[in-house]
């Protein structure tokens, strides 16, 4: 969500559009240095209590928004101001609370579905990131009363591009890896639909058979996975382990942690885009993942696909650690010729046709 929202507002700033943006006092400094385009209005700071916001939501940023004159409200996530839903915009961003409701809390399934179905039939308009999101959610939440418009992600190219040798050495340093040390990473929130103990249990398989394989790094937020967060938890972040929790990392560092892997691998079952693909592709990364929902539209045939079961993620682990490096080479720049074809520029310019 945050690089969605900051990637849209740099993108809207490139295009030398610039909007109001309503944000908890916390985050304003870091989007204005971002984006520092658009004006900036920080929320109450009680925003900060989730319940507390949806009621503002209600009511104090439409009277914000009546304030600042303005004539299109954008929620940038499922919730919006029923009384402005006739001039509003809803960014829906996938439908797993319908397709997969056991990836998700109950909670977060009745409440992420309710507002799915209201921002489809009130919204004046709402925005998917993939087509795959659009006719998942035509075919099981029902058809909306306007068509959804697809906007792909796009991707930082200041951020995310091969890590230099200073960014590798770095990150080597900062992680207490060898200097000529090798890893598979994983980047994403730990939860159940990206499969992460699948994922461990293929690495432990595949290290009982190969003990020079590479280390697992798996970078992100624990989410709601009980069985990942044991594992992961268990593991810890201990230097020359086979399996190493990371926690959240500087974003600094995410190409070198993509782009510095053997394989990142992200076999998710469910995706709206697939941002990590995307960010992993335009690293360097050779990538390992699913074709499930939006994951093809944004690796194509530049990526290597797998079904999310322990044991084809040990096969496809040990096939392209075997592999060819001449084919590696060729997979690895047509997936960063391929990310070149998402841009945050792109991506702003289908919301101000929504907008408009």
């Amino acid at each position: 969500m945050a690089r969605y929202i900051s990637g849209l507002l740099a993108g809207l700033d490139e295009l030398d559009e610039h909007v109001d943006v309503v944000a908890k006092p916390d985050d304003v400094a870091w989007l204005r240095g971002l984006a520092p385009g658009h004006r900036y209005h920080a929320a109450p700071s009680w925003t900060a209590s989730r319940p507390l916001r949806l009621v503002w939501e209600q009511t104090g940023l439409v009277a914000l928004a009546r304030r600042v004159g303005a004539t299109v409200l954008h929620s940038p996530h499922y919730t919006f101001p029923v009384i402005r839903a006739s001039r509003t915009v809803v960014t829906l961003h996938d439908a797993t609370f319908f397709s997969d409701p056991a990836a998700h809390s109950a909670l977060k399934v009745r409440f992420f579905r309710a507002w799915t179905r209201l921002a489809r039939r009130f919204a004046r308009a709402t925005v998917a990131p993939s087509a795959a999101t659009v006719s998942e959610l035509d075919r099981i939440a029902g058809r909306p009363r306007r068509a959804t418009v697809v906007a792909h992600l796009g991707v930082d190219r200041a951020l995310f591009h091969p890590p230099t040798d200073a960014d590798l050495a770095a990150f080597r340093a900062a992680h207490e890896l060898a200097a000529d040390a090798e890893w598979i990473a994983f980047l994403g929130t730990v939860e159940p639909r990206k499969r992460v103990p699948d994922l461990i249990a293929a690495h432990r398989a595949l290290r009982a058979e190969r003990p020079d394989v590479p280390a697992l790094l798996v970078a992100g937020g624990l989410g709601w996975d009980e069985a990942a967060e044991r594992e992961l938890t268990a593991a810890g972040d201990r230097p020359a382990a086979p399996l190493r929790y990371l926690g959240y990392l500087p974003v600094d560092e995410l190409r070198a942690l993509l782009g510095g892997s053997r394989i990142v691998a992200y076999p998710s079952i469910a995706e709206g885009f697939g941002l990590p693909v995307l960010e992993a592709m335009a690293s360097g990364a050779d990538v390992l993942t699913t074709d499930r929902l939006a994951i093809p539209e944004v690796g194509g045939d530049t990526v290597t696909y797998t079904e999310p079961d322990a044991e084809p993620i040990r096969a496809a682990l040990a096939a392209l650690l075997d592999g060819d490096q001449a084919d590696r080479a060729d997979r690895v720049a047509r997936a960063r010729q391929r990310a070149d074809g998402f841009s945050w520029a792109a991506c702003a310019r289908a919301h101000l046709g929504v907008y408009r």
